[in-house]
C-alpha cells in the first residue's frame, strides 16, 4: 500500500511542476493577446509567488486541522481550477484573480507533500519526489510547445494541462481514506525514534522558539537565492561576461538544471549509504567551489564546469534539508516548520534574484558571481551553526537522561 501511495504523490509532485514554467513559455503570446506591457508579467509571477509564501505560513495550521489528505485534494484542485481560469480569462485583471488560488494551492500541497514524505518515507524518497518535481516542469514547456508548433492557441495548452490536473484530484479524491493508514504503518522506524528524544525539549516550545529553526529557515532562503539566481542571471552572466552566444548560453543553463535534476535523481541512491547531513555539507562544498571556478579569470570553458558542480551540488540540499525536519525538530512541530521553510525558500527564489538583477542594472553583471558566493557561503555558515545547535541538543538530552537515571 505505501509503494502503491508513493506514485500516487509522486503523480502529484508531477502536477506541482507542470504549471511553473508555462507562464514564461507563453507570455509572448498572452502579452500581444491582451496588450500587456513586458513587465507585467514579473507582476504576475509575484502575485503567484506572494500567494504560495501566504499559504506555506499557513500550512501547519490547516494540515492540524484537516490532515494531509484533505489539504492535498483542496489544494490540487485550486490549482486545477486556476489553471482552468487562465484558459478562459477574459482580460489581464482575470489572469491576476486566478494567479491568486494558484499560488495558495501550490504553496499549500509542496509543504503538505514534504512533510508527509519527510515523516513517513526514507531519505531516498525525498530526493526522487523534488526530481519528479523536474520532470513536471520539463513537460510542461513539452506540453504546450506541441499546441504552439501546431498552430493552436495557448489557451488549449493550459485547458490540456488544467484536464490532467483534473485527473490527478479525482484519484486524490478517490484515495483520501489511504493517507492516515499508510502513515499509521510507516515504516521509517528512524524518525519515529528520535521524535520520541527531541520532543523532550521540544514538546512544549512554539515553533519559531525552537533552536535552530530560523538557522534552517535562513538555510532554505539562501540556497533557493543561489538556485533561482544562477537560473535567471547566469546567461545574461556568460553572454556579457565571458562573449558566448546567447544560444549556448541557453545551452550551458539548461546544463546547469540537468545537473540539478540527474543529481536529485542519483541522490536518491546515495542516500541508502550516506546520512542527510554528510550529503548537506558536501553538496554546499562543491556548489561553493562551482561559484569560485564561475568568477576566476580563466577560459569560459571552466564556466561551464563550474555550471555543472553548482547544479550537482544544490541537488541533495533541498530535499535533505527537507528530510531532516522531523529529526530535527519533531513531528509535532514537524507541519508547522515546513511551512516555514517552504515560505523562505519561496521567498528567496522571489526575491532575492531580482535585488541582484537591480543592483547589477546599476553596476555590471559581472557580479554575479560574487553575489552567488556570498548565497552560498551564507547557506553554508548557517547549515553549520544549526549542525551544532543539534549537537549541543543531543549533547544535553543526555546528560539529562543521565541525571535523571541516576
Amino acid at each position: 500500500m505505501a509503494t502503491f501511495f508513493l506514485v500516487i504523490i509522486y503523480l502529484a509532485f508531477i502536477s506541482l511542476g507542470l504549471p511553473d514554467s508555462l507562464l514564461g513559455v507563453t507570455w509572448p503570446l498572452m502579452r500581444a493577446e491582451y496588450g500587456a506591457p513586458m513587465e507585467m508579467a514579473g507582476w504576475l509571477f509575484m502575485t503567484i509567488a506572494g500567494a504560495t509564501i501566504v499559504s506555506s505560513l499557513f500550512t501547519g495550521k490547516v494540515l492540524n486541522r484537516f490532515g494531509t489528505g484533505k489539504v492535498t485534494f483542496v489544494s490540487c484542485l485550486l490549482t486545477a481550477v486556476a489553471i482552468l481560469g487562465f484558459n478562459f480569462a477574459p482580460s489581464m485583471i482575470w489572469l491576476f484573480i486566478c494567479a491568486i488560488p494558484l499560488g495558495l494551492g501550490a504553496g499549500c500541497v509542496d509543504a503538505a507533500l514534504n512533510n508527509y514524505v519527510a515523516a513517513n518515507y526514507k531519505a531516498h524518497h525525498m530526493s526522487w519526489l523534488h526530481c519528479f518535481w523536474g520532470v513536471g516542469a520539463t513537460l510542461g514547456p513539452i506540453i504546450m510547445s506541441s499546441f504552439l508548433t501546431g498552430d493552436q492557441s495557448w489557451r488549449s495548452g493550459y485547458f490540456t494541462i488544467a484536464g490532467l490536473q483534473f485527473g490527478l484530484v479525482v484519484i486524490l479524491f478517490l484515495t483520501l481514506p489511504l493517507w492516515e493508514k499508510v502513515a499509521s504503518k510507516s515504516t521509517n522506524k528512524l524518525n519515529t525514534e528520535i521524535d520520541s528524544s527531541i520532543s523532550q525539549t521540544t514538546k512544549n516550545e512554539k515553533p519559531l522558539k525552537i533552536k535552530g529553526v530560523k538557522l534552517a529557515m535562513a538555510t532554505f532562503l539562501f540556497y533557493c537565492g543561489a538556485e533561482a539566481g544562477v537560473g535567471l542571471w547566469g546567461s545574461s552572466y556568460l553572454v556579457n561576461v565571458k562573449d558566448l552566444s546567447v544560444g549556448v548560453a541557453a545551452q550551458w543553463i539548461s546544463v546547469y538544471y540537468g545537473g540539478i535534476t540527474i543529481g536529485r535523481f542519483l541522490t536518491g541512491f546515495i542516500t541508502l549509504k550516506v546520512d542527510n547531513k554528510t550529503l548537506i555539507r558536501s553538496g554546499q562544498m562543491t556548489a561553493l567551489a562551482g561559484t569560485i571556478l564561475m568568477l576566476l579569470p580563466i577560459p569560459s570553458i571552466f564556466s561551464l564546469v563550474g555550471l555543472i558542480l553548482i547544479g550537482l551540488g544544490l541537488a541533495p540540499i533541498f530535499p535533505c534539508m527537507l528530510h531532516e525536519t522531523p529529526t530535527r525538530f519533531g513531528k509535532e512541530h514537524s507541519q508547522t516548520i515546513m511551512g516555514y521553510q517552504m515560505a523562505l525558500a519561496y521567498t528567496g527564489s522571489t526575491f532575492l534574484p531580482p535585488i541582484l538583477g537591480l543592483v547589477a542594472s546599476h553596476t555590471t553583471i559581472g557580479i554575479f558571481p560574487y553575489v552567488i558566493v556570498l548565497f552560498a557561503i551564507g547557506m553554508l555558515l548557517a547549515s553549520e551553526k544549526l549542525n551544532r545547535v543539534m549537537i549541543d541538543r543531543k549533547i544535553l538530552l543526555k546528560r539529562n537522561t543521565e541525571s535523571t537515571a541516576m
